[in-house]
């Protein structure tokens, strides 16, 4: 660094005001990631995945102060720069079946939900919930007018095993009839020994 005229100072513990730059670039990303996460209806547990893509979209845009070059190619010049057209996060997509043992009934895609882009494959990583299963495919099929989690219904566990689900009762105009009351249904599951 002293060869190159740059003064290493390094900043004390605790006092993240010191680091202004990197403090900017981690606000950057944190509002990036909620503002995702909120437009896309995706839970807080897929955070994880959503900063990840945040981090992707940020580095492959063009920066003004940058004269209009790409982070990405500059931080990482012989990194082979993969496109991919852009896409809505949360959104719904469906990816291919390529189980082996597919007859002419099965499904031929699982529904999942878009939730990143992936830095060292050239593919998108969609989750499954039905499942709990992580996809990485190039060959996907977006739906992105539709989110993947805008109508689900979370179901609430306790620890007694029992299932809540809570209806949504649509707003009435003034002069309709009362709706009915909210109903809570509840479902025990049965736990299955082998």
């Amino acid at each position: 660094m002293a060869s190159h005229g740059i003064l290493h100072q390094a900043s004390c513990a605790y006092t993240p005001q010191q680091n202004g730059v990197a403090e900017r670039k981690n606000r950057h990303l944190v509002e990036t990631t909620r503002t995702i996460l909120i437009n896309g209806d995706v839970p807080q547990r897929f955070w994880g995945d959503v900063v990840l893509s945040a981090c992707y979209l940020i580095n492959r845009m063009p920066y003004s102060v940058l004269d209009d070059k790409i982070p990405h190619s500059i931080l990482f010049s012989h990194d082979p720069f993969h496109f991919l057209p852009p896409k809505f996060l949360g959104s719904t997509c469906f990816v291919h079946n390529f189980s082996p043992d597919l007859d002419k009934l099965s499904l031929k895609s699982h529904k999942c939900v878009f939730l990143r882009f992936t830095r060292s494959q050239k593919g998108y990583k969609c989750f499954s919930p039905s499942l709990n299963h992580y996809f990485i495919l190039v060959d996907v099929t977006f739906s992105e007018s539709s989110l993947y989690f805008k109508f689900c219904l979370f179901p609430s566990i306790s620890s007694s095993n029992q299932v809540n689900i809570f209806l949504v009762v649509p707003i009435t105009p003034k002069d309709s009839p009362p709706p009915p009351t909210l109903q809570v249904y509840s479902h025990y599951q049965t736990s299955h020994h082998s």
